[in-house]
């Protein structure tokens, strides 16, 4: 009777793929299914036969759709296999001659025992068989001195070209499964709904300075964890996103100091108030010659707009003597947002310097009385990087506003849209922009801090570069004096059907000269699910979306969108192991469905959508329609497509090749139909923040959606370490080494992973122990 109604199951859902020209796998297998159950309920001698002839069948079929991947492979064939052994057992006992049955029944024994050990096994890995990204080709001497000016961590990067390099190597492959916890303190900070814990503490001397996502600044000691004082500047409260990723420092000039050393070394700060504070590094005081009393206005030529909309979230960028800042808004609310303008201030003074306005380049500084800023612009909301040498910031830059409609945008933003802008630090004036995406209509801004490197040139001296992580998963390199690629990319052909009056790009960047770090199109074969009953469910939802590969438009129609706007790489950003140049970076595989709704019929669709499904909405005041969204999910809530969701990958930037891959994290933590799964099954799960290497030869990561901070050897991408952290991470490690000890400590703010419950307020530090 089960046999017969996983049959008619398969059958009904089978009919219905095979009508949207879908696999008729489902209809025949589930056909043959129900006859062999009514054969076994008959107690017929066939029913046996025709079972194990469609479990070969399937095993065929499985293996021409995804070959030997486990992944794949469990789906289609453990429900068959682990009914296939009662059915063995049930032939024996219809019919005492088929010797055959208990071998079969046995042989299903042993293959259920083996794919359950595989479960936890890591899957889809590509290991570094050649080699490749081993071989120390630039000497970089360790930093081992604590009172070293090499012993700073400054930048959310750690220092202005945001490659995530520590110098140290006290930790290493040989001794990092000593580790233990140096200390821990609590910020006392909500980390619930609208409030993330996103922060990646920065040191200086004995010192580490960090910040709530209401923007309290906090200092501690580096070597016991101690509270030395606390600064909030009162910022207000906001139910749409509150963060904070970083303080920045800044030291006076020699000839400038004062006689009394305030102010001497400063911690620079923002809030989603719109202010700048700079605060004294000894003291938290503000700085009275800073701005105003110690802060000065960002919201000053912005004009009008609704609280919050616009906030810094990211931490300020330090470029020599001035700070660049740039600033979030609120996601697909209206298509007159603040202004994106990027705006450069005075370190010193708190005086602004110079404001870059990509839609009107007469805006210098400040607009002409009863002006504003051009509204409605991409805007800089996540990290950059500095090249002192050449004395140019590079920024990511985001999507129009709003995200899913582009009918309105001007030739101005179509043009800075979704690129990465390099603007001189003296004059605030553009050196160069190089764009990843064209119109973007997907919400695929860049965010990702670009790292700056430098590689061989093939004539025996360096070209400066500077890499960048997409949302597509793309990698774009690029020459950092000019923006032209020093990897192929190509213009490849792009779908044109798109709701009428939006905007189009017949072709799109593809950057060929790099490893794809994920799959950027999806098939009906890589629809996954726990069973073959969600998968098959998966198929039916994929052949029922508008989907026309990379790039597809939201129209009317409901539409898959992957990659997901999520990513790919977001702001967490990337590391690069300079002896090696290694690049490691993590990423997301997350598609989305998302469709347009004319704006008068809005609230009526939108509250017939399933409650507590995950549906959400971008009103997008002043375009004709609103852009509903949700996951593509199982009906059991779990992503539609195969494994891995997520994975850390190690980028050989010599050959440009990927060197390693892994599966980063697993579903331990997880939770579906809010039961935690509390198995490590090392799927490969999205993950948020960002990695960083050391000098011994390990990479450490914690914003997995499990509750651990790992360690990976940068030669081979395998773990060697976790340690269980009280809550997730959705933060970006850091290291130093304390003046005091001179031990390095390893520090990560937990404020509790995304798309999990639990949320905390922790600050942990790890370190080995004490001689």
């Amino acid at each position: 009777m089960v046999i017969a109604l996983v049959g008619l199951v398969l059958l009904a859902g089978g009919m219905q793929l095979a009508s949207l020209d879908g696999s008729w796998y489902y209809l025949v297998a589930g056909l043959a299914l129900a006859i062999s159950g009514l054969l076994f309920f008959k107690r017929a001698t066939l029913a046996a036969p025709l079972y194990f002839a469609v479990l070969l069948a399937t095993c065929v079929w499985a293996l021409s759709e995804v070959g030997l991947s486990f992944w794949g492979l469990m789906p289609r064939l453990a429900p068959l296999v682990v009914l296939g052994v009662i059915a063995a057992f049930a032939a024996r006992a219809i019919n005492t001659q088929a010797k055959w049955a208990l071998p079969v029944a046995g042989l299903q024994i042993v293959a259920i025992i083996a794919g359950g050990i595989a479960i936890f096994q890591p899957h889809g890995v590509i290991e570094n068989s050649a080699q490749k990204a081993t071989e120390i080709l630039n000497a970089v001497p360790a930093v081992t001195d604590a009172n070293s000016t090499d012993n700073r961590w400054t930048h959310y990067g750690r220092d202005a070209n945001s490659a995530r390099f520590a110098p140290f190597d006290q930790i290493n492959k040989d001794n990092v499964k000593q580790l233990q916890v140096a200390w821990t303190y609590r910020t006392g900070a909500a980390t619930t709904g609208a409030d993330e814990d996103q922060n990646t503490p920065i040191q200086i001397g004995n010192s580490v300075y960090l910040c709530t996502p209401q923007n309290k600044v906090i200092a501690l000691n580096a070597e016991t964890g101690e509270e030395k004082w606390t600064f909030d500047p009162q910022a207000g409260e906001t139910k749409a996103w509150n963060r904070c990723r970083g303080v920045a420092y800044y030291e006076v000039p020699a000839e400038m100091k004062s006689a009394d050393g305030q102010c001497n070394a400063r911690i620079i700060t923002s809030a989603k108030n719109a202010r700048l504070y700079a605060l004294d590094a000894n003291t938290g005081a503000q700085c009275t010659s800073f701005g105003d009393k110690g802060s000065t206005d960002l919201s000053t030529g912005l004009g009008e707009y609704k609280g919050f909309y616009y906030m810094p979230t990211s931490q300020p960028l330090v470029a020599g003597d001035r700070v660049v800042i740039g600033g979030w808004v609120w996601d697909g609310k209206q298509t007159e947002q603040p202004s994106g303008v990027i705006r450069a201030y005075s370190l010193k003074t708190g005086a602004l310097e110079w404001a870059w306005d990509l839609g009107n380049a007469d805006i210098t500084k400040l607009p002409a009385a009863g002006q504003t800023y051009t509204k409605g612009t991409p805007n800089y909301w996540s990290s950059g990087a500095y090249d002192a040498q050449l004395n140019m910031v590079y920024l990511p830059i985001g999507n129009g506003t709003p995200d899913f409609w582009g009918g309105h945008r001007s030739e101005a933003t179509n043009k800075y849209a979704t690129t990465v802008l390099a603007l001189n630090v003296a004059t605030g004036r553009e050196a160069w922009h190089f764009q990843t995406l064209h119109k973007d209509t997907w919400d695929y801004d860049n965010g990702t801090p670009p790292a700056l490197v430098d590689l061989p040139d093939g004539k025996g001296g360096k070209t400066p570069a500077l890499v960048l992580g997409t949302k597509t998963h793309q990698l774009f390199l690029l020459d950092r004096r000019d923006g032209k690629p020093l990897a192929e990319v190509e213009e490849r052909a792009a779908p044109t059907r798109v709701q009428a009056g939006d905007i189009i790009s017949p072709t799109q960047p593809w950057s060929v000269g790099m490893p794809q770090i994920a799959p950027m199109q999806l098939t009906e074969k890589d629809m996954w699910g726990a069973s073959m009953f969600d998968q098959m469910a998966c198929r039916i939802a994929f052949k029922k979306l508008k989907y026309e590969g990379a790039y597809t438009h939201l129209t009317t129609e409901p539409t898959l969108i992957y990659p997901g706007y999520y990513g790919g790489m977001n702001w967490g950003g990337m590391a690069v192991d300079p002896r090696t140049n290694l690049l490691i970076v993590n990423d997301m595989r997350m598609p989305q469905i998302g469709w347009l709704v004319p704006q008068d019929k809005a609230d009526e669709e939108f509250a017939k959508l399933p409650k507590n499904a995950g549906w959400s909405r971008h009103v997008q005041e002043g375009t004709p329609y609103q852009a509903f969204k949700g996951a593509f999910n199982s009906p059991l809530g779990l992503p539609c497509h195969q494994p891995s969701w997520g994975s850390l990958t190690g980028v050989d930037l010599n050959t440009k090749t990927i060197a390693w891959q892994v599966p980063l994290g697993t579903v331990q933590d997880s939770r579906v139909s809010g039961i935690r799964a509390s198995l490590p099954v090392p799927i490969g799960m999205p993950s948020l923040a960002g990695p960083f290497a050391t000098a011994g030869g390990l990479t450490f990561y914690a914003g997995t959606q499990d509750y651990y901070l790992r360690a990976f050897d940068n030669a081979t991408g395998q773990e060697l370490w976790k340690s269980r952290l009280p809550v997730g991470a959705q933060a970006t490690p850091m290291s130093y080494l304390s003046p005091e000890s001179g031990r390095q400590f390893v520090v990560v703010s937990a404020g509790g992973a995304r798309m999990t419950p639990d949320r905390g307020d922790y600050v942990v530090a790890y370190a080995l122990p004490k001689p």
